[in-house]
């Protein structure tokens, strides 16, 4: 079978193609492929920059052209890479010979061996890797959950008004806020996204096992150190200095962490909101055509959230791998991380189509306050706890057994209930006052 939608294996490029597209240009084999030119592109822009003594005849006005290689990359110059590795049975080797039969015949040309110069395969992929990344969630994913916040933001407040019976436990609790209720998500959501800026995105640029060895014996002079830091800052990182072969992925790993996080905040956000759903505190908008059940022709069911939910999971799966496998491994280099690192696409991909199902979800949703308000009504018995504590301050004796007293009867309290018990109460006319304000509707703190 050729690759279409309808015979790839992974949902990712096949059923949800279409909404994670944007991602391709950055986690794809071209992706890879078209970032590693750019940082042996930049690399040799930045020995002519240093200088290495033999490049100071470089004339810096090929260095448009230089970047136009990577900045024009194409699919056919992808496809030629990946016939060189054919036989080079490298990919990184495959980028430097293409670079160099690109150049051939350019005011370059004579200066082609200090491309990939002193550099082993993880100074580029342990830099690709990271800048790609960095790109993506900058440019697609980062504002992508910053659409659900923002979102639940103005949920928040449409909403902020509306009394709402709290359940802790599955029990009825102290009446809340809907809108307050929203705002916790917008929090948590907000903590973790100032968390996640805060971590730096690190890369390993040190040679074979780190000590700039080949540079070194080769020009002893010079401050590789510095070149190295120098070079990674141009790209918008920091150097890990102390590394193996290759980069020991910490920051990546708190990176993947931090999605995690946020992916399970979103998860409680879908099952909270699929649960007030259950419960008719929300209707769905109705679309023309769609089925909700093959065999039940009235339901209009919470896919969205259930979608959301179960992308979240495989998104959580695999990030839980990727960041307890990636900063091991075995003495200065094993190659468990190379082959693990290719679906590092893959949980972004997942989280970009729950949070699109979220963002339909929650666009989907209809207040329905006569549910919401039959909920408070059904349910007087959550005033005790304000009653009692206002008795408390009133030094009314043992107001707390007073109340369980009367709550823990199998008899329904109703408005009327509560009222009877207040009016036989040994407090004054203005406590009394005072504790009938106390409704369901009315007590909702903050």
């Amino acid at each position: 079978m050729d690759l279409t939608a309808l015979t790839a294996i992974s949902p990712v490029d096949g059923r949800y193609r279409s909404q994670v597209e944007a991602l391709a240009p950055y986690f794809s084999e071209f992706g890879l492929i078209r970032y590693r030119v750019r940082i042996e592109i930049e690399y040799f822009i930045a020995l002519c920059e240093w200088p290495v003594p033999e490049l100071d005849k470089v004339d810096p006005a090929e260095f448009a052209s230089l970047r136009s290689l990577y900045e024009n990359f194409t699919e056919a110059d992808a496809l030629r890479i990946k016939a060189i590795e054919k036989t080079t049975n490298h990919d990184v080797k495959a980028v430097e010979y293409f670079i160099k039969e690109k150049l051939k015949g350019t005011a370059v040309a004579p200066f082609l061996e200090f491309i990939h110069f002193g550099l082993t395969s993880q100074d580029i992929n342990n830099t690709a890797i990271p800048l790609l990344l960095s790109d993506a969630l900058d440019i697609e994913v980062v504002p992508t959950y910053r659409q659900v916040f923002v979102r639940l933001q103005q949920l928040a407040q449409q909403w902020a008004n509306i009394p709402m019976l709290a359940r802790t436990h599955g029990q009825p609790a102290s009446p809340t806020r809907l809108g307050k209720e929203l705002l916790v998500f917008v929090e948590r959501i907000e903590k973790q996204l100032e968390i996640l800026s805060a971590i730096p995105t690190a890369a390993k640029f040190g040679g074979a096992t780190g000590n700039f060895n080949a540079h070194l014996v080769a020009y002893p002079k010079e401050d590789w150190k510095k070149f190295g830091d120098k070079f990674v800052e141009s790209l918008g990182m920091v150097r890990s200095e102390f590394t193996t072969q290759i980069e020991h992925y910490d920051m990546l790993a708190a990176t993947l962490d931090a999605f995690k996080r946020l992916n399970t905040i979103l998860i409680d956000l879908d099952r909270d909101i699929w649960t007030y759903v259950s419960m008719n505190y929300f209707k769905q908008k109705l679309k023309a055509g769609e089925v909700g059940s093959s065999a039940m022709p009235h339901k209009v069911n919470p896919i969205d959230f259930e979608n959301s939910e179960g992308n979240l999971g495989i998104a959580n799966a695999i990030f839980e791998h990727l960041s307890g496998k990636l900063p091991i491994s075995r003495l200065q280099r094993d190659l468990t991380d190379s082959t693990v690192l290719r679906s590092i696409g893959v949980p972004f991909a997942h989280s970009i189509i729950s949070l699109k199902s979220t963002l339909k979800g929650l666009d989907k949703l209809e207040l329905n306050q006569a549910a919401i308000n039959a909920d408070l009504e059904d349910n007087w018995a959550v005033v005790a706890e304000g009653i009692q504590t206002v008795l408390r301050r009133e030094g009314y004796p043992q107001p707390y057994e007073a109340l369980k007293a009367l709550t823990r009867t199998n008899e329904k309290i109703t408005a009327t209930t509560i009222r009877q018990f207040i009016d036989e109460l040994n407090v004054s006319d203005a406590v009394k006052t005072e504790l009938r304000a106390i409704t369901p509707f009315t007590y909702t703190g903050i």
